[in-house]
């Protein structure tokens, strides 16, 4: 992934924020209702929601400064950050065949 593109700097932000969702399930909330350490989720939560702005301004900035950027595109990313798992799902169906030069014909 190259950070210094557009497409480069969604897909990062993607995954990470992926990621970081996981880290806010499984490990930050049993830690806060098991082993009763609210700071996980403090600390992994705010991580996550800034995260979660940053891919939104990413696809935002790709939809205003690239030529060839569809609005749909933005709007499969802006979705599927709003649901569970869902930014892994649009990274493997809309991003990273796009980034292997696959063109696609979103619905």
């Amino acid at each position: 992934m190259n950070f210094s593109t557009a497409l480069g700097r969604v897909r990062l932000l993607g995954l990470i924020e992926g990621w970081s969702f996981v880290l806010l399930i499984f490990i930050a909330m049993p830690l806060k209702y098991l082993a009763d350490q609210p700071m996980a989720v403090r600390i992994v939560g705010m991580a996550h929601g800034v995260l979660f702005l940053l891919l939104i301004a990413a696809a935002l900035h790709a939809q205003v400064n690239e030529d060839k950027w569809p609005l749909k595109r933005t709007i499969y990313i802006i979705l599927g950050a709003l649901f569970p798992f869902g930014p892994f799902i649009v990274e493997a169906k809309v991003l990273k065949p796009l980034a292997n030069g696959v063109r696609l014909r979103l619905p």
